[in-house]
């Protein structure tokens, strides 16, 4: 499988009113991208598509190389691994950290319906281990901070073992520290030979960290600019995707942006 996701000419019409307009947007396997943009600026519709739920109005969209219109978006939808803050607002928060993170092997948001085995619960306990939220085990999943629960929540989207993993705005909420640390870790899932191909939605571009190697701006529902991330995430270009006399610096291998 080489490539992940590819958009052709797509767009998206919602009671008459175009949301998404003409997106060609290929990712291939090996890159991680990020997405950016301001709010309604097509973000989520674009990441729904993806998923399935939404269908473009116009164009061509192939995810995982199957086709839609010829694919079971039911089964495609277990090879994607989904993070948002909407996910957990919708999770019973009286759960057990490691029974929310098993969960995710079954598409579900809490064992209701499924048994898990002893590997089940082993590989849960590896991935917290590894996102650092093995200190949580048995701890009611309200009683996680912020930080701990968006962990959980990409250790939950990694148990079904997926090919592409979206995290849409997963920093939301935290703190600096908290920010950081969750940052790290990302970092160190990306790096992995075996990790999958991660679609990172942010807001501030210090969250673009060096794993990441491609950047997709957009804004009214149309790509403003796409490629690897040092052609794209310059002053020019975000001063005039922004409207606004943008500065963009280099620190540590990550862009910072300032207004002039």
């Amino acid at each position: 499988m080489n490539r992940m996701i590819h958009m052709q000419d797509v767009s998206w019409r919602r009671e008459g009113i175009e949301i998404l307009r003409h997106i060609d947007w290929t990712v291939n396997k090996g890159e991680h991208w990020t997405v950016l943009g301001l709010n309604g600026a097509g973000k989520t519709s674009m990441l729904n598509m993806v998923n399935g739920y939404i269908w473009p109005t116009t164009g061509k969209v192939e995810v995982l190389e199957r086709p839609f219109g010829k694919t079971d978006i039911h089964e495609l939808r277990k090879s994607i691994g989904w993070v948002s803050s909407a996910l957990g607002e919708r999770i019973n928060g009286r759960h057990p950290a490691e029974e929310i993170v098993i969960s995710g092997k079954f598409a579900a948001l809490g064992l209701v319906f499924e048994e898990p085995t002893a590997e089940d619960r082993q590989l849960a306990e590896q991935w917290m281990e590894q996102l650092g939220v093995a200190h949580v085990l048995g701890q009611a999943y309200e009683k996680c901070s912020q930080g701990e629960r968006q962990k959980l929540l990409i250790a939950r989207a990694l148990m079904a073992n997926p090919s592409l993993l979206i995290l849409d705005e997963p920093t939301n909420g935290l703190d600096f520290i908290a920010r950081e640390e969750l940052l790290s870790v990302i970092e160190n899932l990306g790096k992995q030979a075996n990790a999958p191909t991660i679609i990172f939605v942010t807001h501030h571009i210090e969250e673009i960290l060096p794993i990441f190697s491609h950047t997709i701006l957009l804004k009214d529902g149309t790509v403003f600019a796409k490629g690897d991330r040092e052609s794209v995430l310059q002053s020019e270009t975000l001063s005039l995707m922004y409207d606004k006399k943008l500065h963009v610096t280099w620190r540590n291998n990550r862009p910072w942006m300032r207004l002039d």
